[in-house]
């Protein structure tokens, strides 16, 4: 074997040795969950360093009211956090700017997956520590194991919670050092039981979700495969640098070498029991050689069957190619830093002796002693009957094209023959030699290897029988020619061996440039497209002639039914609408080569995007067999994926142009209620005024002073409704800013009372607010203003003298304040729809409104972090919730006492 190294991969290895020379290294302390101590460790890790002489900052850490993480800071530079304004509020966030203006040579970030606020550069804080190794700084940073995306709906699973911030994989895989912190299940909840993890509160609630013992068990085991397949590439990489070949078995990994005989089947599955004992990854790798370039149907038809079994065992299937079956075997094994080799057990038989050795003992010739090799044996002398039979089945169409090449190549010879015989005085004999053995070569470049060799013996007999003394007969008078004859033999069917194999691999390389040309084009195609349709079109365009087959996308409607349409029908024959639905659902793939409906005469193939599938790739190939080839099925694989992603982001390009459409209209109308609202607002000023005049005016008539009166009550109505669509525009267009301060709820609800008190007046109000509730933060004018609405809606949609009651309780640190009434209740269904802009709950009522006050709660509830819903009461009536955060308020100082 040829073990110098690779120059693409030293050119590569360089290339990435001075891009890292450039950059910051980053190093991430890895934990199972919160509290097993990452933070003190990176702590204690920038202590050393700092030791050393190293110039340490600290751009951002949370202690979470941990003493022994605050007494690790002591000592430590702490760079200034940012103050960023959001709503109402004002945020520490880590100071990006200020970290690349001081320019540490080592930065401590905290909380690797942490969302920065919308007003910050990068909208994550990985982004963040990204653009400080760009500058060339070395950052320290920390993550658990729930916060990688590829493991987050794993967690979201174990522990019932879904994480939402989480960072690409990339990021994990590309840190220069990963530091695993672990804490054994018990240890980590008696800490939390002390309070180092969370604060009492928070720990007792901790502990009854996602800290139980059970979900514990399950991160550390999560945490630490993660961490060992990172080692386990970061071995291979340095392997691979250092030009290491002989296997490192740190880890076992089993390859079992198949073939597309039936007895490959038994060697997968003796190596999914071994791989199963040994609890190691295991591989199923073919190598397809030059005298396997031909395989009969059933052959091909076997091969994939024992894909199939390896894949639905959990073995990683690989197709190679290569001239010796041993060497690649053994080549790609030290690639993958394979511990054991798995054969199946065969002989060599007769003749084949003297130049062929079997395949167990060539790799065991050439294999270094770090690779253990195990021999599966035959289970009955059937198999060596099946396998003759196979390897003598031909289908039909290979048989005539066989006999069709051995007659051209007859006929070349032939041709080569009657060419020379007319020269026989002119040439020498050493001359028509080298026509044959020309003749040999255009054969087999033309005709393939087995041609190529009948051709070889032809134009020795050819020679003997028409060129050699006596001519025309096969007798030769000088026994030399026999040596001739023989040399020539050899020397053809050597000559004839190499040009086979040379077109193997002009075959190879130029299916495999077809292949990488064909992904290209439709990669590129694809990545430009903007509609469906034109998705549609450039499928059908490669991939129809590449795959020799009749192929249609069908995608789901709004409903996530397949649509068929007569199109389809008419493109393909024998479509099964049912089928494509189940495929949609199952996300499986059904039909031609699968183990669902595999005598379908379709394939279906669901297209997968990472959010989710969107439709169903359909073919009908001229030739079943084409598509149960293990190559066309990978290639076929990778183009419905970038199908897939083409469909996903025009799906994602119509749903932003949408949202922005939405966003213009919504902007659009709230400027025009806004201008109107104010050019209203002055004349509406001036009737109010002028109808209070003249009602103060006791001497007009009673019916003047009842119209008087009503036109100042609609006048301020109307103002009313000015104001509630000058509050909507500026709550929704972020122009309102919270004043909040602490405030006992029982006051606001009593001022709100008074505020409403002449449409109360015809209500029985009752009240049920404990006088032991704490203070709350909010802003008590907007929750006023929220009271009142609830209020003044309950008085229009309830009869006189109905009981209207405002409630208020504590519950898991929020304040819960309730609305009820003993009315009539909502309209089925409007439950969630009562609180978007302009709708009503009944239409049809008589009350005057336009559906503005309920949203405006909603808006400012959502303002303070809080929620709003509607239910109906079963004894009737209807009752508005809405909640608001609660926290520890801060402790009241005592005064002064007074110098007498």
């Amino acid at each position: 074997m040829d073990n110098r190294p690779n120059p693409d991969a030293l050119l590569e290895k360089v290339q990435r040795d001075e891009v890292q020379a450039r950059r910051g290294q980053l190093k991430i302390f890895f934990g199972s969950c919160a509290g097993v101590g990452k933070t003190c460790a990176m702590l204690q890790a920038a202590r050393q360093q700092q030791q050393k002489g190293v110039d340490v900052v600290v751009g951002l850490l949370e202690t979470h009211g941990r003493v022994e993480t605050a007494q690790l800071l002591t000592g430590l530079d702490l760079l200034p956090t940012q103050a960023v304004n959001y709503q109402g509020r004002l945020l520490a966030e880590f100071d990006l700017d200020a970290a690349l203006a001081r320019k540490p040579a080592l930065i401590l970030v905290d909380e690797l997956a942490h969302s920065n606020l919308p007003s910050c550069r990068h909208p994550k804080r990985w982004q963040d520590i990204d653009e400080l190794l760009a500058a060339g700084i070395n950052v320290y940073s920390t993550v658990n194991v729930q916060h990688l995306e590829s493991l987050n709906d794993i967690v979201g699973q174990i522990t019932g919670i879904r994480v939402r911030e989480t960072i690409p994989d990339k990021v994990f895989d590309g840190a220069d050092d990963i530091v695993l912190v672990d804490l054994p299940p018990d240890e980590l909840i008696q800490r939390l039981k002390e309070g180092k993890v969370y604060l009492p509160e928070q720990a007792t609630r901790a502990s009854r979700n996602f800290f139980r013992k059970g979900n514990l068990i399950a991160l550390r085991e999560l945490a630490l495969r993660r961490t060992a397949d990172r080692v386990d590439a970061q071995m291979r990489y340095y392997r691979q640098d250092q030009a290491i070949y002989h296997a490192w078995q740190a880890k076992e990994r089993l390859l079992v070498g198949i073939n597309c005989h039936a007895n490959s089947e038994n060697m997968v599955r003796a190596a999914a029991r071994l791989a199963a004992s040994l609890r190691a990854d295991w591989l199923a790798v073919y190598v397809e050689t030059p005298a396997e370039q031909s395989l009969t149907v059933q052959q091909q038809e076997q091969l994939l069957k024992t894909q199939k079994l390896a894949q639905e065992l959990g073995a990683e299937t690989v197709s190679l190619s290569g001239q010796n079956r041993a060497e690649t075997l053994l080549a790609y094994a030290q690639t993958r830093n394979v511990s054991k080799l798995v054969l199946g057990k065969s002989h060599v038989h007769g003749w084949q002796r003297l130049w062929k050795q079997a395949l167990a003992t060539e790799i065991h010739q050439r294999a270094n002693n770090d690779i253990d090799l195990y021999l599966i044996g035959k289970n009955t002398p059937e198999t060596k009957t099946n396998l003759r039979q196979q390897s003598q089945q031909t289908s039909p169409t290979s048989a005539t094209t066989s006999l069709a090449n051995y007659g051209w190549a007859a006929a070349t010879c032939s041709l080569v023959t009657l060419a020379t015989a007319g020269l026989i005085q002119v040439f020498d004999l050493a001359n028509i030699i080298m026509l044959y053995l020309l003749a040999v070569v255009l054969i087999t470049i033309r005709l393939g290897k087995g041609a190529g060799i009948f051709a070889s013996f032809f134009s020795v007999a050819a020679f003997d029988f028409f060129f050699v003394p006596p001519r025309l007969s096969f007798t030769v008078a000088d026994t030399q020619y026999v040596f001739t004859f023989a040399v020539m033999l050899v020397v053809a069917l050597i000559i004839s061996n190499l040009t086979a194999r040379l077109r193997y691999q002009a075959d190879i390389a130029t299916y495999r440039e077809q292949r990488t040309a064909s992904l290209y084009a439709i990669a590129k195609e694809l990545a430009s497209s903007l509609t469906t349709e034109s998705i549609i079109d450039i499928s059908h365009e490669h991939l129809d002639p590449l795959f020799q087959a009749k192929t249609y996308l069908l995608l789901p409607d709004l409903t996530d039914k397949i649509v068929c349409t007569a199109t389809a029908t008419t493109t393909i024959s024998n479509l099964d609408s049912g089928i494509a639905q189940w495929v949609y659902d199952h996300q499986q793939a059904a039909g031609i080569g699968t183990n669902t409906l595999p005598a379908s005469p379709l394939l279906y193939l669901p297209l997968k995007a990472p959010m989710r599938t969107r439709g169903v790739l359909i073919l009908q190939p001229s030739q079943a067999q084409l598509l149960r080839q293990p190559e066309q099925q990978r290639l076929l694989d990778t183009f419905a994926s970038q199908i897939a992603l083409a469909l996903e982001r025009v799906h994602f390009v119509d749903v932003a142009r949408d949202a922005l459409v939405n966003m213009e209209g919504e902007r659009l109308r709230n400027s025009l209620l806004s201008t109107i609202s104010h050019d209203l607002r002055t004349p509406l000023t001036s009737l109010i005024a002028m109808a209070s005049l003249l009602e103060k005016n006791l001497n007009q008539p009673k019916d003047a002073l009842e119209i008087t009166h009503y036109i100042q009550q609609q006048a301020l109505r109307m103002n009313q409704l000015i104001t509630n669509l000058l509050d909507m525009a500026r709550l929704q267009t972020g122009g309102v800013t919270l004043n909040r301060q602490w405030h006992a709820i029982e006051e606001t609800i009593g001022s709100a009372i008074h505020a409403c008190q002449p449409s109360l007046d015809h209500h029985i109000i009752r009240t049920d607010v404990p006088p032991e509730l704490p203070l709350v933060l909010f802003d008590a004018i907007l929750i006023e203003r929220v009271l009142c609405n609830l209020l003044e809606n309950a008085c229009k949609y309830t009869p006189v003298q109905s009981i209207i009651t405002v409630s208020a309780r504590m519950s898991e640190q929020q304040l819960i304040v309730s609305v009820k009434d003993n009315g009539a209740g909502l309209p089925t269904g409007m439950e969630d729809k009562i609180f978007a802009k302009f709708t009503r709950g009944d239409k049809e009522s008589a009350q005057t409104g336009v559906g503005l006050g309920l949203a405006i709660c909603q808006a400012i509830i959502d303002a303070h972090h809080g929620s709003i819903k509607a239910t109906n009461i079963d004894t009737g009536g209807a009752c508005f919730t809405f909640t608001l955060p609660a926290s520890e308020p801060p402790p009241l100082t005592a005064e002064e006492p007074e110098d007498p």
